[in-house]
């Protein structure tokens, strides 16, 4: 059982050697860097990092300056390891993206205990994010993209996307739609439902919600967006 690989960035090989041993032994693979330099160069090498402890004070490039580099380009989380206790010091590490904070002195069970907490939350926003086709649902933020460029939803349009991609390939009749989205008490008409089928269609693209003559609509993904 693996449960995911962890980059240790620490210049005190005594302490890496200490997290590594129990990461191992809690089933993480583990991979080392000795500074700031050395670090980046291992991030990018690999792309199956699913966790940054970095120190902050390294030689060559302190944490600071690796943290800024890798939030240009990666969301991966990150938990800084410092012995500053000075409140700008976490201040400055959480302004650039740092998902925590473990202060120098720790012992490895409450180091596990932020690595653990830290991956359950990252995890948990993971599956709050749908991909279906070119579209991206950002559901904790209410954000869609198409070919990551951001469009704007009115609410019932948002939640009319949100309905329907719940429910891929299945025909949904309007009076369905019309319970689901503008709830049982809704006294419009399906005319509604056509009106903002057309006004998404015209926001994320033709090809997704399919007209079923006499029964409803369908949202589909295209072959040409199955990978």
């Amino acid at each position: 059982m693996n449960n995911g690989t962890i980059l240790i960035a620490e210049d005190e090989s005594r302490i890496r050697r200490m997290l590594k041993d129990y990461l191992v032994s809690c089933h993480y693979a583990v991979i080392e860097a000795e500074d700031g330099e050395k670090a980046l160069e291992v991030f990018y090498a690999n792309s199956k990092i699913d966790l940054i402890l970095l120190d902050v004070m390294m030689p060559n490039r302190d944490g600071f300056e690796v943290l800024q580099e890798i939030r240009e380009i990666s969301s991966v989380p990150i938990i800084m390891l410092t012995a500053k206790s000075q409140e700008y010091d976490q201040l400055y590490g959480f302004k650039y993206g740092a998902d925590d904070y473990v202060m120098k002195p720790f012992s490895p069970v409450i180091l596990l205990a932020h690595v653990e907490a830290v991956l359950k939350r990252c995890k948990n926003l993971k599956e709050e994010t749908l991909t279906v086709g070119n579209i991206t649902i950002d559901k904790v933020g209410m954000i869609v993209k198409v070919e990551d460029h951001r469009i704007y939803l009115t609410p019932k349009e948002y939640d009319l996307l949100i309905y329907m991609t719940d429910n891929i390939d299945i025909v949904l009749s309007r009076e369905q739609i019309l319970n689901k989205v503008w709830n049982y008490d809704y006294l419009g008409d399906s005319r509604t439902v056509d009106t903002h089928i057309k006004q998404l269609r015209s926001k994320i693209g033709n090809d997704y919600i399919q007209t079923i003559h006499g029964r409803g609509y369908r949202f589909e993904v295209s072959k040409c967006f199955v990978q």
